[in-house]
């Protein structure tokens, strides 16, 4: 039992006790850091910025669908100069996170790695290299924007609650998360390191959508309702396909030295596949032109057209004054 507690103790003392028990805790958490690590970097590049890549997919955004996404006002005399500055300040942005994801990947391959002075020679060889990624990734958005527009437009189509294609720009979650991963999919067969993971994460944790960043995704991509939507890192989905709340695609279980085969299955063209469906492994093919129906596990390939669905259950219907017996557990 405390024999004073620090609120009883005059003013002086109280911030000498303070400053004791902070210097203590600054020790403790010192130790923990040289028994546990987990310290970005103490000896080497900072990793790249959660923030940063929050304020990279925000400018995005606005550059994909102006006006929609922030609250600047446009017109046809400020648009050319809004754009401009949006694009300088992404290339600016995201080749300092290309940068230090392009370093930590040199030490981790324990290669030489970037150190902190900035006109060190591996800070620059990886400064020139992650501006050229930056602009090839940029200079991809419009025809991004073609295959954004597509999925906004299967959004529109495919859901009756729809009143237009504002309101899908404005509130659909599965349109963000396919926006985002398209971005992030151009970082990932560019082979940065980090950065397109760390985008589907930001954009999972907001929507609840998890798009792993190395999926293929073809034209008019709807994710009807979204929570729950789990898509691996090997998989193909073809195009004008629907999918709704919960649905994994999925990997069966494999060693860690099969990271690199094809784990996850292949969606092909004009599929629909209701909610909580998992349909999991590299070698499951769902056909053309298919629906599965919502609960069903698939781990094998299915012909085109096929329609799969669980049987339906006997169901019991008692009225309100049906006598319940009590169970025991």
């Amino acid at each position: 039992m405390r024999s004073r507690t620090l609120t009883s103790l005059p003013r002086d003392a109280q911030i000498i006790t303070m400053n004791q028990q902070i210097i203590e805790l600054t020790d403790a958490f010192l130790q923990s850091y040289r028994d546990i690590g987990g310290i970005n970097h103490l000896d080497g590049p900072n990793l790249p910025s959660r923030l940063g890549i929050q304020t990279i997919i925000s400018d995005l955004e606005s550059l994909i669908f102006p006006g929609f996404k922030t609250e600047e006002a446009l017109d046809p005399q400020n648009l050319k100069f809004t754009t401009a500055e949006k694009l300088n300040r992404v290339i600016r942005n995201l080749s300092t996170e290309i940068t230090r994801s392009l370093c930590f990947e040199r030490r981790l391959n324990g290669e030489s790695y970037c150190i902190h002075h900035s006109l060190s020679k591996e800070v620059n060889q990886c400064r020139k290299e992650s501006e050229q990624l930056a602009m090839e990734v940029l200079t991809e958005i419009p025809r991004l924007r073609g295959l954004v527009q597509g999925d906004v437009e299967a959004a529109f189509a495919g859901d009756p609650a729809s009143r237009s294609r504002e309101e899908v720009i404005l509130s659909y979650p599965g349109v963000e998360a396919i926006m985002i991963h398209r971005v992030a999919h151009e970082l990932w067969v560019r082979r940065v390191p980090l950065i397109p993971r760390m985008m589907s994460e930001v954009i999972h944790g907001k929507t609840g959508i998890d798009i792993h960043p190395g999926a293929q995704i073809g034209e008019r991509f709807f994710i009807d309702h979204a929570t729950g939507v789990v898509i691996g890192e090997t998989c193909e989905i073809g195009s004008h396909v629907k999918i709704y709340q919960g649905v994994t695609l999925g990997a069966l279980s494999v060693a860690k030295e099969k990271a690199g085969t094809k784990r996850h299955p292949t969606i092909e063209d004009d599929v629909t596949i209701y909610a909580g469906a998992t349909i999991l492994g590299g070698k499951t093919v769902i056909g053309k032109g298919s629906t599965i129906g919502g609960n069903v596990w698939i781990t094998s390939s299915v012909p085109a057209g096929s329609k799969i669905y669980n049987k339906a259950s006997d169901y019991i219907t008692m009225n309100s004054f049906d006598y319940i017996p009590d169970f025991q557990i």
